[in-house]
């Protein structure tokens, strides 16, 4: 599939600048504005570098509740805001490990996109208004199977922004029929891989309640072996990417969802 894997990780500290300004308080204000296109997609040919990938799909009833933005799309700017979470995201990438990846595109997937499978790691958001085809279930089942990692992020009970859990878990049941959804504990490697993450009660939340849930599925169910999905419930991680060095976020809740988001995406390009 043309995966690309990490070289030599440089492990240095998380400074506080690590919400340096991303994106100016403007630029935020703006983003609260009255536009509600979604960003164009420029979408980057594989040439070896990482690039972040997001994947876009059919959306239920209900899933173009925030500014009328598809639920595919939360989190990827719109056209007047130019901020995105995986562009903050990816200067942290940039700056701390040795993984240089692509700043300041990156790429917009339908599932069973053939070219999917040049790109090791995959993100989706709000996977509780998920509309999953045949075609694309077996398409993500190949992709899986074939070394992929995704991270699903930012879904939660109804009805605080609909969607909710039972969407999500049937669509997994049609892509890997044999998958099981477990807890994940701090013990497991995608949160000692860069970062040690020894405690999960460290999760920021912005807007959601209770506590944030972090499940995974492994190969063959083998909770030693490799993940092929982490899953961000109740939670919305890269809401904290997003809105970095606008002064929205504290800097610490900031620096600890970065902490995941490296992690996760080195995990993925390792294993």
């Amino acid at each position: 599939m043309g995966f690309h894997r990490a070289g030599r990780l440089r492990t240095i500290a998380l400074a506080g600048a690590i919400v340096i300004s991303l994106a100016s308080g403007a630029v935020a204000q703006r983003y609260y504005g009255f536009r509600n296109e979604v960003a164009e997609e420029h979408n980057v040919r594989y040439d070896g570098r990482f690039t972040f990938m997001r994947l876009k799909y059919h959306v239920a009833p209900g899933g173009f509740y925030y500014r009328g933005t598809p639920a595919w799309a939360h989190g990827f700017a719109n056209t007047e805001s130019g901020v995105s979470a995986e562009h903050q995201l990816m200067k942290i990438m940039d700056a701390i490990s040795a993984v240089h990846p692509h700043l300041d595109e990156s790429n917009v997937f339908a599932i069973d996109d053939p070219d999917v499978g040049y790109f090791p790691v995959a993100y989706m958001t709000e996977a509780g208004y998920w509309e999953l085809s045949d075609a694309e279930a077996a398409a993500f089942r190949a992709y899986l199977e074939k070394g992929g990692f995704v991270i699903f992020d930012d879904f939660r009970p109804p009805p605080r922004g609909g969607g909710g859990w039972e969407t999500f878990a049937d669509n997994m049941r049609r892509i890997l029929p044999w998958a099981e959804i477990v807890d994940l504990q701090p013990t497991n490697p995608i949160f000692h891989v860069f970062y040690d993450i020894n405690s999960l009660t460290i999760i920021p939340q912005d807007y959601d309640f209770n506590r944030p849930i972090i499940r995974g599925i492994f190969q063959d169910n083998d909770r030693s072996g490799r993940l092929l999905a982490v899953i961000n419930y109740n939670t919305d991680v890269a809401n904290f990417w997003e809105f970095s060095g606008t002064g929205r976020m504290m800097v610490s809740d900031s620096n600890e969802a970065f902490k995941l988001g490296v992690n996760y995406l080195i995990y993925g390009l390792t294993h």
